[in-house]
């Protein structure tokens, strides 16, 4: 299992939130500040199986079309060694 953390601006992420949940991935949002004059983002959490990586990333990269040379997203994939839920 992977944990997919997404950093996106506020702007993004209600189209994001929506392209995941098309696609049946769950995902929680927390609003958070960063970046260059404290500007609002929201980070985002998928727990995804490892074969469903590549597809979630994919949903993010056709959710979030580039914008010039500006990044839309900041993106990490990180193992998950135990999951549970209570």
């Amino acid at each position: 299992m992977k944990m997919i953390i997404i950093i996106v601006k506020d702007h993004d992420a209600d189209a994001l939130t929506q392209a995941f949940t098309a696609e049946n991935f769950r995902v929680t949002r927390v609003a958070s500040t960063g970046g260059f004059l404290r500007s609002g983002v929201v980070t985002m959490l998928l727990g995804v199986e490892d074969g469903q990586v590549d597809a979630a990333i994919d949903v993010a990269r056709k959710s979030l079309p580039p914008k010039g040379d500006e990044k839309c997203a900041t993106l990490f994939v990180v193992p998950v060694q135990h999951f549970e839920q209570i």
